[in-house]
């Protein structure tokens, strides 16, 4: 089979063959249809992401899939079932080997595209916003990176639990992506004082920060006292230091946001939410906006995109 691999520790992955993987006990083999690339995979091929397997390995994340075969004694699927899995790594390659308690089944409804592009960024929003920050209806929620893989999310999302959404992003066109997602208010970034925006609209009640830098220094200003902020990337290259200071004298808090880290330790709280969130897309309030669909042969150009920030919302990979 093909696939996206990472041989030695600080190599960027290439495309090469591999021998169709084996399922253990367990375990299932998908045929992979789709696989979302996230912004945590440019930090997988540096070495920098806390979750980086050892090398060598397959890169992607999360995947969309057919049930293919099932490992011995694995009491799973039946095969041809579809499903979708976040297995962490292993999902840039024609055929992938996931724990069977990884993997949801998708409505028939659902295409492998939107379940590629469903998992990481819907289950990072709704944990932070529901199960961290416990957002309420008539709150002001700020989102930078409102246009990206997960910021975009955050919009649909806050939107839907009742918050003002005031989206910042780079430029008109990725503004008006995060306006069709609900938004209530844009900033753009490149121009205009994000501090000075929020403040004028009565502040945030909850910060969604997907960027780091500068933009999480004026959202930070930009707080109503008892806000709650959440730092969930920083796509700047820039990770901030936190004055504790002004936690005190705001009554602020700041929530960390690592959703994979729920596997390991609350796993109910990443299933609970996948249901909620399934049932929504199955009543049309959830749409996943994919910006970019590619050939795996154009793995590094979608991670180029990503790594560039010219893309919306999503880019999948097709096997």
């Amino acid at each position: 089979m093909r696939a996206f691999h990472i041989f030695k520790a600080g190599q960027n992955p290439e495309l090469t063959d591999l021998e169709l993987p084996q399922p253990g006990p367990g375990q299932l083999r998908l045929r992979i249809k789709a696989c979302g690339l996230n912004f945590a995979d440019l930090l997988m091929i540096k070495g920098k992401y806390q979750d980086t397997p050892q090398a060598p390995f397959t890169m992607g994340m999360e995947v969309g899939g057919i049930v293919d075969a099932l490992g011995p004694d694995t009491d799973g699927p039946a095969l041809g079932t579809r499903v979708a899995v976040f297995g962490g790594q292993g999902g840039l390659a024609e055929y992938g080997v996931f724990d069977l308690n990884r993997c949801v089944e998708i409505p028939d409804t659902m295409s492998f595209e939107d379940a590629a592009a469903f998992q990481v960024a819907y289950g990072t929003s709704h944990v932070a916003l529901e199960h961290r920050a416990r957002m309420q209806p008539g709150e002001t929620l700020l989102v930078t990176g409102a246009a990206g893989g997960v910021g975009l999310t955050a919009v649909e999302i806050g939107k839907l639990m009742g918050a003002t959404v005031i989206a910042c992003a780079r430029g008109a066109d990725k503004l008006q992506v995060a306006k069709a997602a609900g938004a209530d208010h844009l900033i753009d970034a490149r121009t205009e004082d994000i501090r000075q925006v929020v403040r004028d609209l009565g502040g945030a009640d909850v910060v969604y920060d997907a960027v780091g830098g500068e933009q999480w220094e004026a959202a930070f200003r930009a707080c109503k006292p008892e806000a709650r902020l959440l730092p969930i990337g920083f796509a700047s290259g820039d990770v901030p230091q936190i004055p504790a200071n002004h936690l005190l004298v705001k009554n602020l808090t700041v929530l960390g946001v690592y959703w994979g880290g729920y596997l390991k330790f609350r796993p109910e709280v990443i299933t609970d939410s996948l249901r909620t969130m399934l049932g929504w897309y199955e009543e049309g309030k959830l749409k996943p906006h994919v910006s970019h669909v590619l050939p795996l042969e154009q793995a590094a150009e979608g991670l180029e995109l990503l790594r560039a920030r010219k893309s919306t919302g999503k880019v999948v990979i097709t096997p």
